[in-house]
């Protein structure tokens, strides 16, 4: 070194000193392992270590490689289940644990953006060169810190609105069987609905409807203020419930930002049945109609990410379909679903074969925080049309055979004399908002024409 330039002695002792520290450290060793068995969508390997949720790639005879998440584990065996097509995997094959974690790109690069259960867009738009990223599975806060429902939200559904009042950071369920327009109401929600940031969760459903309800539901100012995250029924159960827990750490993201966000996950049985194929290849045993019980602990784990944030901070307001099987509403998932969510719309094929739109059931349905983000009269009223609604209901098959007698029963007499009103108010056009105070003005303005008959208030 006596040959450099004075100056420059202090720059290449620098430069040797980070070499030195350099060779000190041991090198960073991966341990391979093999594939030994593949039955259906799962792979066994031995001879390498990972924890649960692990990143592993498995190479095939051509270099190419397929990447496995880690599910399971039994003595020195992992549980493998893809996340990409499996043709060219071979016995034997090498199994590279990466050491990697699930991360998904946030920022306000997403508006506009429909993304994969990884978080990668597939759209025609161009790469997301975010700066930040978060982890895909993220704890919930701590309920001690999140500030309590405590105002309505407006969803520009009449229905919702005046009978199944919606607070900012509520966790609703929409059951519907097939074909009953829940998808049509999640759209006039995702429209409608006073929110600075919507992300939309389409899960396990046919692939056909992700364009669908971008282009005819969302349209292009919907889209605007919309995140998209779709995990069709074609791609591996890994993905399936990856993609319900990017749409979810997508919206964290916008609630931690202080923004009001709208999530809505079609569907939340999809989810759970993605899982049960996943436990079920591992060798979980069924306990419920098929379904393992970690079935029934990964669906808190997902819905109680959503809610409000901490106080002054953000929310998100989630709605999850449940789709019940046969119209049956005591499917477990939907069951389970019940138990854990805030609230719960149940559409009724009856309403929507005669045509009325949309079909929620008044009687079946329950908002839980209605009554702390609504007033007494309000309430009062609310009531009252439910009393009327049911009244008329319970004896629908007298009165449609003639059985009846007019005047035998001033309840019904009302119910009868009501009901074409009550039906007119419970639909709605999908492509006509209505905001919150007008919805409850007009539910007053029906039950004070209802007490005004009767010549006393209720």
């Amino acid at each position: 070194m006596q040959d450099l330039e004075p100056h420059r002695i202090p720059y290449w002792l620098d430069r040797l000193r980070r070499y030195r520290d350099r060779l000190q450290e041991p090198p960073h060793l991966i341990v391979e392992g093999k594939l030994i068995r593949m039955v259906g969508m799962t792979m066994e390997a031995v001879g390498c270590q990972a924890p649960i949720g692990a990143h592993c790639n498995v190479v095939a005879p051509d270099q190419s490689e397929v990447e496995a998440e880690v599910v399971g584990f039994a003595g020195d065996k992992l549980f493998l289940m893809p996340t990409g097509d499996l043709r060219g995997i071979v016995p034997n094959a090498r199994v590279i644990p990466t050491g990697k974690i699930y991360q998904v790109p946030v920022g306000n690069q997403l508006l506009g953006r429909v993304l994969d259960g990884h978080g990668l867009p597939i759209d025609d738009g161009p790469s997301l060169n975010t700066d930040e990223q978060v982890a895909v599975y993220a704890k919930p806060i701590n309920p001690l810190s999140r500030k309590p429902i405590d105002e309505p939200l407006d969803v520009g559904v009449r229905a919702i609105n005046a009978m199944l009042t919606v607070g900012r950071g509520q966790r609703m369920g929409l059951f519907a069987g097939s074909g009953v327009g829940k998808s049509v109401l999640l759209g006039m929600m995702t429209r409608f609905t006073e929110a600075d940031v919507v992300v939309v969760g389409l899960i396990g459903e046919r692939g056909r409807e992700v364009k669908e309800f971008i282009q005819n539901i969302l349209g292009k100012e919907g889209m605007k203020r919309a995140v998209v995250v779709a995990a069709p029924a074609d791609v591996p159960p890994v993905i399936r419930l990856q993609g319900a827990a990017t749409a979810t750490s997508i919206a964290e993201y916008f609630r931690d930002q202080g923004k009001n966000v709208l999530l809505l996950m079609d569907s939340l049985t999809r989810y759970a049945q993605a899982q049960r194929e996943i436990a079920l290849a591992i060798g979980e045993p069924p306990a419920t109609r098929g379904y393992p019980p970690s079935v029934f602990a990964k669906l808190p784990q997902l819905v109680e990410r959503a809610g409000n944030g901490s106080e002054g901070g953000g929310s998100i307001t989630a709605f999850y379909t449940v789709l019940a099987e046969g119209d049956d509403q005591q499917d477990p998932i939907a069951d389970a679903a019940r138990a854990i969510l805030d609230g719960h719309v149940v559409l009724s094929r009856d309403l929507a074969d005669a045509g009325h739109y949309p079909a929620i059931d008044i009687e079946g349905s329950i908002s839980r925080a209605m009554t702390e983000i609504t007033d007494e009269q309000h309430q009062v009223t609310a009531r009252r049309f439910k009393q009327l609604y049911s009244i008329y209901h319970q004896n629908q098959d007298l009165i449609s055979v003639g059985a009846y007698a007019r005047g035998s029963d001033p309840r019904i007499d009302e119910a009868i004399a009501m009901n074409p009103h009550l039906m007119q108010f419970l639909q709605q056009s999908m492509n006509q908002p209505v905001a919150f105070q007008e919805s409850l003005q007009t539910l007053m303005n029906l039950i004070q024409k209802v007490n005004g008959s009767n010549g006393a208030a209720d």
